[in-house]
């Protein structure tokens, strides 16, 4: 039983976005553009791009019933996309985004929180390369030990 809803909750299904615990963010997020892009491309659009906003002529947002049938095509990628990612979440990630208005602001969060800004991201990195530079073999350490403490 187990083993099958591990399968289920790696998203194993074409029907069902991949599941987001809050671990392995990178590997969920490609797969999730995948996932998205697979069901129509232009609702991962809504996502890098920000959601569809009706205009008139004078670049002013159309009232909701002035809308056109491409018009609200459009705009449901963006409902299409929110609906997608809030599927994909465990309850702790949902409530993180439950109050974003769009699909691109939802991922924006999710980014964030997972992966940082990027100031976060280079001082990351830079402490990642520091610690690399400085790693040595300690006194009395074989080779087997110095292999274990690097991985």
């Amino acid at each position: 039983m187990a083993g099958s809803f591990q399968t289920f909750a790696e998203g194993a299904s074409i029907n069902r976005p991949p599941l987001f615990t809050g671990e392995n963010y990178a590997f969920w997020k490609v797969k999730m553009q995948i996932f998205m892009e697979s069901i129509d491309i232009d609702i991962w659009d809504a996502v890098a791009s920000g959601p569809f906003v009706p205009t008139n002529n004078m670049q002013e947002p159309k009232p909701r019933d002035q809308w056109t049938a491409q018009d609200k095509k459009k705009f449901g990628n963006d409902v299409k996309a929110r609906n997608i990612i809030s599927s994909a979440l465990t309850v702790d990630e949902f409530y993180r985004i439950s109050i974003c208005k769009t699909a691109q602001e939802m991922w924006e969060v999710l980014r964030v929180t997972h992966e940082g800004t990027n100031d976060v991201k280079r001082a990351r990195k830079n402490t990642l390369i520091q610690e690399y530079e400085m790693f040595r073999m300690k006194q009395g350490e074989t080779i087997v030990d110095v292999q274990k403490r690097f991985t």
